[in-house]
C-alpha cells in the first residue's frame, strides 16, 4: 500500500497558491497588516485593505503592485472607532463571500491622556477590541458563505503578562497608557477564542484563530516606499536588537499561516519559534489566563452591550 506523502515543512518565503480566495485585512496599509496583505497577495488570493486613510491604503495598494506583478488588491473604507459606520463599510466590500478576515488594525498612545471614541469608549479599548468585535458581527453572513472560513486575531506578546479587570475594561478608575494597550490586546485574544468556541457548538464552518507578532519592531523592517522607511541610522542602531526581536514583515508570519496553513485549527494560538518573539511561525499553548472561559463568557457579555451586537455565529 503507498505511503501518504508527508506534508511539507511550512516555508514562510514559498507560500501556498490560493487563488479565488478573498481576505479582508484591517490596518491593511501600515506596518503587520500592510506586510500581511503583500504576503498573501503573492498567493494570487484577493487581497481588500481595510483602512480609515484613502491616500494610505492607495499607497499601500501601489506598493504592493509593484513588487507583486498581478496582484489582486483593493481597499474599503474602515472605521473601527465609528461603530455605526461598520454596516456600510461591509456592504461596500466587493464580494459577497470572504474566505478569511486578519483582524490586524489597532491603536497605541504612548502618553496620557486617556482618550475615547465618538461612542465614549476608551480609544484602545474601542477600536483594538470593540471594533473588531462589532465587525465580525457584520461579516458573518460572508464568512459563513464560504466553504471554511478564517477569523484571523492578531493580538500581542504585551498581553502574556496582563490581566483584564471586568470591573472596569474602558480604564475609568486607573488608566495607564501601555497597561490599557496590553489589556486590549489580551481582550481581542480572548475574543479570539470565545468566538471559536461559539462556533464549535453552533457547528459552523468557520473558524477562528489567534495569532501574534511577538518583537516587531518598524527600525527591522524592510522599506517600502511611501509606506515604510527606516533610515540608515535606524537600521544600524536596531541591529543588536535583530538578535531577539525582528521587523514587522516577519511579524506578519503567524497570521499568514493562520489564513493559509490548513492544518491550523480554530481555537489555537500561533507565535514566533523563537521565545515567542522572533523566528518562523509556530503552534504555542495557550497562556494560562487565556485558558479562562468564565473570563471570556464575562467579557463577550460586556462587550456585546457596549457594542450593541452580538458576533456569534449564525443559526444553520
Amino acid at each position: 500500500m503507498p505511503s501518504t506523502p508527508a506534508t511539507p515543512p511550512w516555508d514562510v518565503r514559498r507560500l501556498p497558491r490560493a487563488e479565488g480566495r478573498v481576505v479582508l485585512v484591517t490596518g491593511g496599509n501600515a506596518g503587520i497588516g500592510y506586510f500581511t496583505a503583500e504576503q498573501l497577495a503573492t498567493t494570487g488570493a484577493t487581497v481588500v485593505l481595510g483602512s480609515r486613510d484613502a491616500a494610505r491604503a492607495e499607497a499601500a495598494m501601489a506598493s504592493i503592485r509593484a513588487r507583486v506583478p498581478g496582484a489582486q488588491v483593493r481597499a474599503v473604507r474602515l472605521d473601527l472607532a465609528d461603530l455605526s459606520s461598520l454596516p456600510a463599510a461591509v456592504d461596500a466590500l466587493p464580494d459577497r463571500r470572504l474566505d478569511a478576515v486578519v483582524h490586524n488594525a489597532g491603536v497605541a498612545l504612548d502618553a496620557p491622556p486617556r482618550r475615547e471614541t465618538g461612542h465614549g469608549h476608551e480609544f484602545m479599548f474601542g477600536i483594538n477590541h470593540l471594533g473588531h468585535f462589532a465587525l465580525t458581527g457584520h461579516l458573518m453572513p460572508l464568512l459563513a458563505a464560504a466553504p471554511a472560513a478564517r477569523i484571523v486575531t492578531v493580538g500581542s506578546f504585551a498581553a502574556k503578562t496582563e490581566r483584564l479587570d471586568l470591573a472596569d475594561l474602558q480604564s475609568l478608575r486607573d488608566y495607564r497608557a501601555k497597561r490599557s494597550y496590553g489589556r486590549s490586546k489580551l481582550a481581542q485574544m480572548y475574543f479570539g477564542l470565545e468566538l471559536d468556541r461559539r462556533l464549535r457548538a453552533a457547528g459552523s464552518p468557520v473558524a477562528s484563530v489567534v495569532v501574534h507578532p511577538g518583537g516587531a519592531l518598524d527600525s527591522l523592517t524592510p522599506p517600502r516606499p511611501q509606506v515604510q522607511q527606516r533610515s540608515a541610522g535606524a537600521r544600524l542602531r536596531a541591529a543588536p536588537a535583530g538578535l531577539l526581536v525582528q521587523g514587522k514583515d516577519a511579524g506578519a508570519w503567524p497570521a499568514v499561516r493562520a489564513v493559509l496553513d490548513p492544518a491550523v485549527r480554530g481555537g489555537q494560538l500561533w507565535g514566533p519559534r523563537v521565545f515567542g518573539l522572533r523566528g518562523t511561525p509556530r503552534l504555542e499553548a495557550l497562556w494560562s489566563h487565556l485558558t479562562d472561559t468564565a473570563v471570556a463568557a464575562r467579557l463577550w457579555a460586556a462587550s456585546r452591550d457596549l457594542a450593541g451586537i452580538d458576533p456569534g455565529p449564525l443559526p444553520r
